[in-house]
């Protein structure tokens, strides 16, 4: 799948997500762009903050990653104007459900090309 198949499912999960949590609220063209913020902050920022949380990771054997997540996904509605977010437990679950979702759906950031 290309990238822009992947967004475009992304986006489809985001609104999927926001419409079973009741704590997360997204409009179409908001749920498109948060796609692209979360991308961007899962390229840029999310290794920078992983491996200077990683002795806090490695304590808990990997469930700080959640944390690292709902803060990711608390920073996108703080940039998107078309997404908000209640509180941290509703990032967190938001978090979750995405990439249930997503890993359903079979979209991954570190998804390789099957051709040869």
């Amino acid at each position: 799948m290309n990238t822009i198949g992947q967004w475009i499912v992304s986006a489809l999960a985001i609104a999927i997500t926001s419409y079973l949590l009741p704590g997360a609220q997204v409009t179409m063209i908001g749920a498109l762009v948060v796609t692209v913020v979360l991308a961007l902050l899962n390229t840029f920022i999310k290794p920078i903050i992983f491996v200077l949380t990683l002795p806090i990771t490695i304590l808990t054997i990997g469930l700080f990653t959640l944390v690292i997540n709902a803060l990711l996904v608390m920073l996108a509605a703080s940039i998107v104007p078309g997404f908000a977010i209640d509180g941290f437990w509703t990032a967190l679950f938001f978090a979750i459900i995405l990439s249930l979702i997503n890993m359903f759906f079979g979209v991954s950031s570190s998804q390789k090309s099957k051709h040869v």
